[in-house]
This record gives C-alpha cells, structure tokens and sequence, in this order.
C-alpha cells in the first residue's frame, strides 16, 4: 500500500493507492462506522421471500424483496431497498437461516462481490439534499439489486456534528412510506 504525502506551504495532499481487497463493495456499513466513528445498526423495516419449498438452486432460485435502514446514534443514515437472489444452498442458509445481512454475506463467505454501478443521481426531499445509488452485487449463488438513498447530503460535509445536531435529525419512516418504496423499488428493479 503506497501512501504518498506531500505538503506545500499552505496545503498538504495524501495520496492513498487503496488494495482490491480494502474496497470491496458491499461494505456501505462499515464505511459508514469509520466514516462517523460509531457503530451503524441495520434495522429490517420488510423482508419478503419467495416460498422455500425446494433448496435454492440456479434451477429454482429464492428471492427475497426488502428494505432495512443504517441507523447510526438513532438517526437513518441510509435506507436500502434490495432483491435478492439466492442459487446455492451455502447461501440460503446464510443469509435466510443465519440471519447474515448482505454485507456480512460477502465477509463470511470471503468471497469479494462484483459490483456494478447501475445508477445514481442527487434529490430533494422534506427539505433536505440527498443522494442515491443503485448498484449490484453478486457473487456464484448470491446476486443483489440494491438501492441505496442516503436522505441527508450534509451528514458527508458535517460527519459526527450531524449525528449531533438536534436539527438534523432524519425522521423516521413510516410503513406508508415503506410501502411506496417496496412497490417503486418492484417497477425499478425489474424494469
């Protein structure tokens, strides 16, 4: 890992070669706890998966439609929405019977994801700035169609004075709100 540092009289740039294997996606929620040097919660709001009447199989795949919140000192830092479909039965086990969240799937089974961007754009909503991505993940028997809608675009420039600022503070969904994203993230995925 080359760290180069350089400095100037009034300015100093450090210039970070990042390892393949530190920048694997798939880790939005540890990013996040070091970004704001705290622990981030994953709250699931909904998580419907197809009947499991056979194990899962490239035959006949599980899916499994949900949204969960990254919550940090209480407040939503992140609100993902994903489908989720599960081919081998490593997998079905790990992320249905072992609870593992998408992030720590890839970490257990040590097996870094192929991420590809699909989108991503800027918003505005309940007054606020915010910002979104939709990308997969996927690796042999676990492939994810996640996206991700950060609702607070200044929790990036104010990092741990956003988690404590009383104003700021996101508020949280409610299951109307969760049921139009489950019906749009329906439409957006499979479109």
């Amino acid at each position: 890992m080359a760290v180069i540092d350089s400095f100037k009289a009034n300015a100093t740039s450090v210039d970070f070669s990042w390892p393949a294997e530190l920048t694997a996606h798939g880790d939005l929620q540890r990013l996040l706890s070091a970004f704001f040097a705290r622990t981030i919660n994953i709250k699931s709001i909904y998580a419907h998966t197809s009947p499991r009447t056979h194990t899962a199989s490239p035959e006949e795949p599980i899916t499994q439609r949900r949204e969960v919140h990254l919550v940090c000192c209480g407040k939503i830092a992140c609100v993902a929405t994903s489908e989720v479909i599960i081919t081998a039965p490593l997998c079905e086990r790990l992320f249905l019977d072992e609870k593992f969240a998408i992030g720590q799937m890839f970490r257990k089974m040590q097996t870094p994801p192929q991420f590809a961007l699909l989108d991503c754009g800027v918003g505005f909503e309940d007054g606020k700035n915010t910002l979104w991505r939709r990308y997969t993940l996927s690796t042999e028997g676990f492939v994810c169609d996640i996206t991700e809608v950060f609702p607070d675009r200044d929790m990036f420039n104010l990092g741990e004075r956003w988690l404590d600022e009383e104003h700021v503070n996101v508020p949280t969904a409610t299951v109307e709100d969760s049921k139009l994203r489950y019906a749009a993230n329906a439409v957006f995925i499979h479109a």
